[in-house]
């Protein structure tokens, strides 16, 4: 399955409602499952984002799903990059004419 990294950075609404983000976590990640979507990893980071995620999903329309219906609860807004292994990387070079 392609691998996806989601940057998140929380709205005011997320910061206001941090205490609870060990929750809403637990919901996410409830919400990746039910679309098939495997969490990887999950990492609290100091910078530009306040969170990436790792997961693997079927197919780009499922990781925007997804990201759209996370992003629509108001607590984060998302970035999301399609990720290639390095077997994938290796693979699209060796095809390249």
């Amino acid at each position: 399955m392609p691998t996806y990294i989601t940057l998140l950075t929380f709205t005011q609404q997320g910061v206001w409602n941090i205490k609870d983000g060990p929750t809403l976590l637990d919901a996410a990640k409830k919400a990746f499952q039910s679309m098939g979507v495997e969490i990887k990893g999950f990492y609290l980071v100091i910078g530009q984002y306040d969170a990436v995620v790792i997961s693997e999903a079927s197919d780009d329309e499922t990781a925007a799903k997804l990201a759209l219906s996370i992003g629509s609860l108001g607590n984060v807004r998302t970035e999301t990059l399609r990720a290639f292994t390095e077997d994938e990387f290796r693979k699209i070079i060796a095809a390249l004419p």
